[in-house]
């Protein structure tokens, strides 16, 4: 049977959209570099595990002196690019039951990935955007969630209860909902990470995550039991190895135990880091990709 030129069309459409199909459906994310030069240069000292666990060099005066051109207070020009505050909001999102402060950097929906920052204690939205503190590394997590069409939120926990978890689990569900298919990376910082280890346990919103980063955190002996352990959710621990709020040994006594069950965990340890030092030098860009990639 010969083919009319109208079906020639039909049957070259038919293949395009197969192709276009395929490609969204592979999808690969992988968060170009912003300033790796600057962020992603770091030392290793010790490496095992294939490059699971790492040891980078640290040091104070290089790392906070020699990169802030006012110590903890203000980091040089070179580490930021300001333009991302125009997509920069701060907003009140109303869940029904309960209303959360956020600060949000990228679209509102759509996004190709969405990032969670959790804060310790006495932070607010205010910190987890601040472009000069900490070395310039929000303003590179910015940067990295608006270059690659993503989308960044650093709540305001008012708690470390049951109440700030139902918090951040709503969230959770809502960026779901704004972002369908999408991955959601959860990242907290010292007391914050409570609101992590919580969130694994519960079934609903940990089945959303893509991912779970625990910078400078306290550890959950029982996270072998939760929900988030049975489905297997990457998590990457990042610690300062002179931290005297939380004990790096302990965190990394759990990524041992971790690892040798084969479940997917890594861990960068800061040689003499402090108990901020993982906020300040933690790649953001390096954990991302690797926790994206792993589904």
């Amino acid at each position: 049977m010969q083919m009319s030129t109208a079906h020639f069309r039909i049957a070259a459409s038919f293949l395009t959209w197969l192709c276009l199909a395929g490609a969204a459906a592979a999808d690969p994310l992988v968060l170009k570099p912003f300033k790796d030069e600057l962020f992603s240069q770091q030392t290793v000292l010790e490496s095992r595990d294939g490059g699971d666990f790492e040891v980078l060099d640290y040091d104070e005066m290089r790392d906070i002196n020699g990169r802030d051109q006012i110590p903890e207070r203000r980091v040089k020009q070179a580490y930021v690019a300001l333009g991302v505050r125009r997509s920069e909001v701060k907003e009140t999102l109303d869940f029904g039951a309960r209303q959360l402060e956020v600060a949000r950097v990228g679209a509102a929906q759509g996004g190709r990935f969405t990032v969670i920052f959790i804060h310790g204690r006495g932070g607010d939205r205010r910190l987890g955007v601040n472009d000069f503190t900490f070395g310039g590394n929000f303003n590179r997590l910015k940067n990295l969630a608006v270059d690659n069409q993503g989308t960044y939120y650093a709540p305001s926990v008012t708690s470390f209860d049951s109440k700030g978890v139902a918090d951040i689990a709503a969230l959770i569900a809502y960026s779901a909902a704004q972002s369908p298919g999408r991955p959601v990376v959860l990242a907290c910082a010292s007391m914050g990470s409570s609101i992590c280890w919580d969130i694994a346990r519960d079934p609903t919103a940990s089945s959303v995550l893509s991912g779970m980063a625990l910078l400078g955190g306290a550890t959950d002996p029982d996270f072998a039991k939760s929900a988030a352990f049975k489905r297997r959710l990457p998590v990457y621990f990042t610690h300062g190895s002179a931290d005297s709020v939380y004990a790096a040994a302990t965190q990394i006594a759990l990524y041992d135990s971790l690892h040798g069950k084969g479940y997917p965990v890594r861990f960068t340890l800061f040689q003499s880091g402090s108990h901020g030092t993982p906020v300040r030098m933690t790649d953001w860009r390096k954990i991302l990709n690797w926790m994206i990639g792993q589904g």
